[in-house]
């Protein structure tokens, strides 16, 4: 290591905190994703199962939208930044 990577300042926590909740909603959203995926090739091949499957897949586009809002509104919190949907946003 070179004497100024020593003493160079690592990110702060509020960086480091919101690095981990991304890593966690990028899991959740591959996790989404992937299951959309799987339900739909099993369809292929057992399309008798739709009744079952249908709705979970179904309920996965809005469990995407959810991880990333969530996280969005985080994110715009932590750093003030003002939305551009909200009321009082310039």
């Amino acid at each position: 290591m070179t004497p100024s990577a020593e003493s160079a300042p690592g990110p702060s926590p509020e960086i480091v905190e919101l690095n981990a909740k991304l890593s966690r909603m990028r899991h959740d959203v591959n996790n989404h994703l992937a299951l959309i995926v799987a339900g739909a090739e099993l369809l292929v091949h057992r399309p008798e199962m739709a009744p079952r499957i249908v709705p979970t897949l179904l309920a996965q586009p809005r469990k995407i939208t959810e991880c990333i809002q969530a996280f969005s509104e985080l994110f715009e919190k932590t750093f003030e930044i003002p939305r551009k949907d909200a009321p009082d946003a310039p």
